[in-house]
């Protein structure tokens, strides 16, 4: 994958140390590290991952013919591959450590937040950069959507990339002035290993509901995950939300960890709140401090994350006058109730929520907003778990006056077949409509496979006072279609339609 920003290492050099490894075929210099034959270069160390669908060991040889010089397995090989071999029981924790020490640990003099939990980290990472800019850090994220540091942004490919390009990008970006990280840790992430070589100093939980439940076996499974950031011991404490029961439990294991919430009596809390369409004013507590601030976030989710950043950054020694100016400054958040301006006095929202937990989070906070009609759309995306596919629908059907059900990233499923799953939860909480129904102001759902039609209906129907929400693939600028990655983003195609003002048929499932 990438080159050590000093020094080459002997294989011999980048082992030492570590147990349970068995060692065959000499010596060898190291030059690079890569999980993924395709980008394997002259002089890497080539990790055959084991996976789900594939194992990474049938992507040795071409791994050796691109140039690896030794390569590290979690079994015994059956052949031999004339180059040096290393056999490791936990091939990804190895990895970690191996990148950790190559790139000449590059978090160990960083201040390091790290945040997990099912919803609400990227938008609690964006709430600390500000924070911490406001108090003289130069801060890169790891995130969602993108890792980035100063001038450079790089596209997530995912929530927390492997442990080689981690910690690459970390070295890279510490090289170039960065003194402080924020990563998004995911459930997959911790599993995986992929954060083992990281120093953290604040772990973060903002709250735990069903996803990702095609990878986990269960919820117990999902929480064992996650907690395991506060396992890794970071070194200026946790923060956990009392406000959920998995939070509750973790500050249980974890006694130590300071505590916030909105509805009870935490380390760090809200006061003299006052929320509205225009956001939240509202002084914060951190212990005797109390200290007024504003912000444009809306819904009470919102309120946690900001408790969140501001209760990792007391952790971390910030100044309570720098937290409450860095959450006032905070830019508005891609992809995250993202506001789409129109010239019809719409309040058209774009976000990223993909669970039904996360829309019904995202639907209740703007409950409370005054609003003509309320119309959502949304889709659930393939190759993805199918349980939530009718709750999300349901979901979305209860708390709209009209739910216009679509495509998300349908990917190798079929988009007709998600939909009708979809419609089977949403046939439980409405009626289903057709489009004429639909645009006289009947309640209810229609259904709309091609999102781009969908898109253009729902902003033809919105008038003066309604609020409108695009939900599910909030920042993403693209579609996965089959095994085809397409230009698309909601938010331009928002916008398209409200500058045309287009009124396009649409067809029902």
């Amino acid at each position: 994958m990438g080159k050590a920003l000093n020094a080459n290492f002997s294989l011999d050099e980048l082992i030492d140390g570590i147990p349970g490894l068995m060692m065959t075929g000499g010596a060898a210099e190291i030059c690079g590290l890569s999980c993924d034959s395709r980008q394997t270069v002259a002089g890497d160390l080539f990790f055959a991952l084991p996976g789900v669908n594939c194992d990474g060991e049938a992507y040795v040889t071409a791994a050796i013919a691109a140039g690896a010089v030794a390569v590290v397995l979690s079994r015994q090989p059956k052949i031999d591959y004339k180059v040096p071999v290393v056999v490791a029981a936990n091939i990804r924790q190895v990895m970690a450590h191996v990148a950790q020490r190559f790139y000449g640990d590059p978090s160990a003099d960083m201040l390091v937040i790290g945040v997990t939990g099912t919803n609400g980290k990227t938008t609690t990472s964006y709430l600390l950069e500000s924070i911490l800019q406001q108090a003289g850090y130069r801060p890169a994220i790891f995130g969602t959507v993108d890792y980035r540091y100063a001038e450079t942004k790089i596209p997530a490919t995912h929530t927390t990339p492997e442990s080689i390009s981690l910690l690459e990008y970390i070295a890279e970006f510490r090289s170039a002035g960065a003194d402080a990280l924020v990563l998004e840790v995911s459930s997959h992430a911790l599993e995986q290993h992929r954060v083992d070589g990281v120093h953290f100093d604040v772990a973060i939980f903002t709250n735990l509901t069903p996803e990702h439940l095609d990878y986990h076996a269960d919820m117990d499974s999902y929480f064992a995950s996650k907690a395991r950031l506060f396992d890794l011991a970071p070194a200026r404490g946790g923060v956990i939300n009392l406000d959920d029961s998995y939070g509750v439990w973790l500050k249980e294991q974890h006694p130590e960890a300071r505590s916030f919430s909105r509805l009870q009596k935490a380390d760090i809390g809200l006061e003299s709140i006052v929320a509205d369409a225009a956001g939240l004013q509202a002084q914060l507590t951190i212990g005797e401090h109390r200290l007024a601030f504003s912000s444009p976030m809306v819904g009470e989710f919102n309120q946690s994350n900001i408790l969140a950043a501001a209760a990792a950054a007391h952790c971390a020694s910030i100044a309570p006058e720098d937290i409450v100016a860095g959450i006032s400054n905070a830019p508005q958040v891609p992809g995250r109730l993202e506001r789409v301006a129109n010239n019809r006095q719409v309040l058209a929202l774009v976000d990223y929520a993909h669970s039904s937990d996360a829309l019904h989070q995202v639907l209740s906070a703007l409950a409370g907003i005054a609003a003509g009609r309320r119309i959502t759309l949304v889709g659930c995306g393939g190759d993805r778990d199918p349980n939530k596919r009718p709750l999300m629908a349901a979901t979305a059907v209860r708390s709209s006056d009209l739910a216009i059900l679509t495509s998300d990233n349908p990917r190798s499923e079929d988009p007709l077949e998600i939909l009708e799953q979809m419609r089977a939860g949403a046939l439980e909480a409405g009626a289903e409509l057709n489009c004429a129904q639909a645009l006289s102001g009947e309640a209810g759902f229609v259904i709309i496979a091609e999102r781009r039609a969908a898109i253009e209906f729902a902003a033809s129907l919105a008038r003066a006072g309604d609020l409108l929400l695009v939900a599910g693939k909030g920042h993403e600028d693209y579609q996965i279609l089959g095994n085809q990655k397409i230009h698309f983003d909601d938010r331009e195609e928002l916008r398209r339609a409200f500058a045309c003002d287009v009124v396009r048929e649409g067809g029902q499932l």
